[in-house]
C-alpha cells in the first residue's frame, strides 16, 4: 500500500480536539491571547459569572482574593451552580459548566433574564487555560467540591460537608497555567480595581470586595447611586455646567440605563456597558447615546433661536466636548462581535437608547433653561474652534502640499521605508538630537529633536495647539494625521520613542507628550507603537571597565562587582542626553540588542482619562493632594 505524500488533504487531516483542547491551543480565540491583558481577562470571566447572579437579584456580595501564589479566589453569595445530573450529558452540571464548551444556563433564559455570560466558554475557558482550578458550591444544606487540573476533572463532583440550607453561592479558585501564561506576569491591582470599581457602579446595591494577599492592599465598592455615582466619580476634579441628567428605563424587556453631564473640560468621556461588561469599541448602544444627545441639542437650539438661521447643526464633534456620557444596556439577547465582547452589534439597541435618552434630555433641557443655554454656548464655542482647527489643519495640509509633502527640516529620517521596520526617537533638546542624530542606526532610526515645552493639550482646543510649530512637526513626521482624523495606517514609524533627560524638565515633557497622545492619538498607544527610552543615570568607570546603571540600586550593585572603594570608581552621574557622547547614547539607550524600552499601554481607559485630567487640568487642589499624598513615593528627583 502506497503512503500518502506529507501534503495530502484528506479525511486522516481532520483534527477533532477534544474537551477543552480548542482553547488550549487557541486562547486568543477566548480570552484574547496570553499577554497580561487575557491574564486579567480571566479573572473578569470568573466574577463576570458572579455579577450575573447579581443580575438576576440572586447575589449581594462578590468577593475576589489574589493569593501570595498568584491563584485567584471569586466568591459570591448567588444561588450557586446546579450539581444534580444533567439530563443530556448524564453528569453533574457543575463538572458540564466548568468542562463543555458552550454550556452555561444563559441559553434558555429560564435561569437568567439578562447576562454578560452568553456563549457558555468564559468559566470552562479559564478553568482549560489553569492549571488547576478548584470550586466549591452550596445548596440545599450541602456543600459540593470538584478539582481539575489543566480543564481535566480529577474525580466526579463529591459532598464535603454540610452547610445552612438558606446559605448558598460559588467559590471558585484557580491559577494560571504558566504553559499558556509565559514569561514575567502577573496581575496589576490597579487594573483589577478600575474593572471591579466599573462593575460596581452598574451594578447598583452590589457590594464588591477585592484583596491582594500578596501586597495587603484591599478595596471595597458599593454605589447605590449607580451611574449618577459614576459620572460624578468621573467629574470630581472638573467644573461642572448643571446636575446629572439620568435615566432609566425599560422597553420590549431591553433596559437603558443612561447618565450625562456637561463639564468645562475640552475632551469627551463616554464609556458604554452592554449587560454589566465594558465595551470598549462601543456599539449601537453608544451611537444612540450620542445621536440622541445631537439631535436634541440642535432641536433645543433651534426652537429656543440659539443657532441663526445662517448657522450649520451642530455636528457630534460640536455637542461632544466636555461630555461625559454613560450608557449601560441590559439585553437578554446581546450579540457581541466577539468572545472578549468589546463591541455591542444589537441594531434595535440604538433605535432604543436614542428615543429613551432623547425624551429624558430634551425634557430636563425644557425644564431647565439656564443649564441648556450653557450647554448650547458650549456647543457654539466648540463649532466655532472645530471650524477655526480645520482651517488650521487645512493650512498645514495645503502648506505641505506646497512644499511636495515636506517632513519637517528639523526630523533626520531614516532610509527604511517598512514602517514595521523604522522607528521615531522623539528627543529633547538640540543637543541631545545632535548625539542622537549622529549615534543612532540610520537605516531604521529616526530622530526629531523639539525645542522647549510643547503645549499642555489637556488645557487648549484643538485650533490653538495646531498653532504650535512643535506639534505640526510632530503631526507631520508622524504622518497619522490628529483627532478625528486621526489613521494609523498613515504611521510612517513602528516605533515611535520618546527620549527625555531624567531630570524635572525631562520628566516634564514626557508627561505632555503623553498627554497629547493621549488626548489626540490615542490608536497609537492602544495599537501598541508609543514608547518610552530608558537612559541610564550613571556611567561607572574603573580603570579600563565602564558600565552602565539605571538606578541608584544598580549603581551600588555594580560598585559592588568593581571589587574596590566606591571612592576609586569615576562615578558620573548624567543629567541629560545631551552630556552622552553619541557612542555611549547608542550603547545605553538606542542599541536594540543592549536598551531597554517602556511600552505605553491603557489597562483602563476611564482612570487614565480621570489621571491626566487631575494632573494636566485647570483644578489645583485635586493635584495638590496627589503630590502631597505621593511625595515619599518620588524616586529621582532633581532639586
Amino acid at each position: 500500500m502506497t503512503q500518502a505524500p506529507p501534503n495530502s488533504y484528506n479525511a486522516a487531516s481532520i483534527q477533532v480536539l477534544e474537551g477543552l483542547e480548542a482553547v488550549r491551543r487557541r486562547p486568543g480565540m477566548y480570552v484574547g491571547g496570553t499577554d497580561i491583558k487575557a491574564l486579567h481577562h480571566l479573572v473578569y470571566e470568573v466574577v463576570d459569572n458572579s455579577i450575573d447572579e447579581a443580575l438576576a437579584g440572586s447575589c449581594t456580595r462578590i468577593e475576589i482574593i489574589i493569593h501570595p501564589d498568584r491563584s485567584v479566589t471569586v466568591t459570591d453569595n448567588g444561588r450557586g451552580i446546579p450539581v444534580d445530573i444533567h439530563p443530556q450529558m448524564k453528569r453533574s452540571a457543575l463538572e458540564v459548566v466548568m468542562t463543555v464548551l458552550h454550556a452555561g444556563g444563559k441559553f434558555g433564559g429560564g435561569g437568567y433574564k439578562v447576562s454578560g455570560g452568553l456563549h457558555g466558554v468564559g468559566v470552562s475557558a479559564v478553568n482549560a487555560l489553569s492549571e488547576w482550578c478548584e470550586v466549591w458550591v452550596q445548596r440545599e444544606g450541602q456543600t459540593y467540591f470538584q478539582r481539575y487540573e489543566r480543564g481535566i476533572p480529577k474525580e466526579p463532583v463529591k459532598i464535603i460537608g454540610k452547610c445552612d440550607a438558606k446559605q448558598t453561592g460559588t467559590r471558585t479558585t484557580f491559577k494560571f497555567d504558566p504553559e499558556i501564561f509565559k514569561g514575567d506576569l502577573d496581575y496589576k491591582f490597579e487594573t483589577l480595581v478600575q474593572r471591579f470599581r466599573e462593575m460596581a457602579f452598574v451594578t447598583r446595591g452590589v457590594t464588591i470586595y477585592f484583596l491582594d494577599e500578596r501586597t495587603e492592599h484591599e478595596m471595597t465598592f458599593y454605589f447605590e447611586g449607580g451611574l449618577t455615582s459614576f459620572v460624578r466619580y468621573l467629574n470630581r476634579n472638573r467644573e461642572v455646567l448643571h446636575p446629572v441628567v439620568h435615566v432609566e428605563k425599560e422597553v420590549d424587556g431591553i433596559t437603558i440605563d443612561a447618565a450625562i453631564q456637561y463639564t468645562d473640560a475640552y475632551a469627551d468621556s463616554v464609556y458604554a456597558f452592554a449587560n454589566t461588561i465594558n465595551t470598549i469599541d462601543g456599539g449601537t448602544h453608544l451611537t444612540g447615546l450620542r445621536s440622541a444627545i445631537t439631535r436634541t441639542i440642535n432641536d433645543y437650539a433651534r426652537k429656543n433661536s440659539l443657532l441663526k438661521e445662517s448657522d450649520p447643526n451642530f455636528t457630534g464633534d460640536d455637542t461632544r466636548e466636555g461630555l461625559t456620557g454613560i450608557i449601560s444596556v441590559k439585553h437578554p439577547d446581546p450579540q457581541f462581535e466577539s468572545q472578549t465582547k468589546v463591541k455591542l452589534m444589537n441594531p434595535e439597541v440604538q433605535t432604543i437608547a436614542q428615543q429613551i435618552v432623547g425624551e429624558a434630555f430634551s425634557t430636563f433641557m425644557e425644564e431647565n433653561p439656564s443649564a441648556a443655554k450653557g450647554i448650547v454656548s458650549k456647543c457654539l464655542t466648540s463649532a466655532r474652534a472645530r471650524d477655526a482647527a480645520k482651517k488650521a489643519r487645512d493650512l498645514v495640509i495645503r502648506k505641505s502640499a506646497l512644499e511636495s509633502l515636506t517632513l519637517p527640516g528639523k526630523l533626520a529620517d531614516c532610509s527604511e521605508r517598512d514602517s514595521q521596520k523604522t522607528e521615531l526617537y522623539i528627543v529633547e533638546g538640540d543637543s541631545a538630537g545632535g548625539s542622537a542624530k549622529q549615534g543612532r542606526d540610520r537605516h531604521f532610526q529616526a530622530i526629531l529633536p523639539l525645542r522647549g515645552k510643547i503645549m499642555n493639550t489637556e488645557r487648549a482646543r484643538l485650533d490653538k495647539i495646531l498653532t504650535s510649530n512643535e506639534v505640526k512637526a510632530l503631526i507631520s513626521a508622524l504622518g497619522t494625521g490628529i483627532g478625528d482624523n486621526f489613521d494609523i495606517s498613515g504611521l510612517r514609524y513602528g516605533r515611535c520613542i520618546i527620549m527625555t533627560d531624567a531630570d524635572v524638565d525631562g520628566s516634564h515633557i514626557r508627561t505632555l507628550l503623553l498627554t497629547f497622545f493621549f488626548r489626540y492619538m490615542q490608536p497609537l498607544i492602544e495599537e501598541g507603537h508609543l514608547y518610552i527610552a530608558q537612559p541610564p543615570l550613571y556611567r561607572l568607570a574603573y580603570k579600563n571597565q565602564v558600565r552602565y546603571a539605571y538606578t541608584d540600586a544598580e549603581r551600588d550593585q555594580t560598585i559592588q562587582t568593581f571589587g574596590v572603594l566606591p571612592d576609586k570608581v569615576n562615578t558620573q552621574r548624567y543629567k541629560g542626553l545631551g552630556e552622552m557622547n553619541p557612542q555611549q547614547l547608542w550603547e545605553t539607550t538606542m542599541d536594540p540588542n543592549n536598551r531597554t524600552l517602556l511600552l505605553v499601554a491603557i489597562d483602563d481607559a476611564a482612570e487614565a482619562d480621570r489621571t491626566f485630567d487631575m494632573l494636566m487640568g485647570a483644578a489645583v487642589p485635586p493635584r495638590r493632594k496627589f503630590i502631597q499624598t505621593h511625595a515619599k513615593d518620588v524616586r529621582n528627583l532633581d532639586i
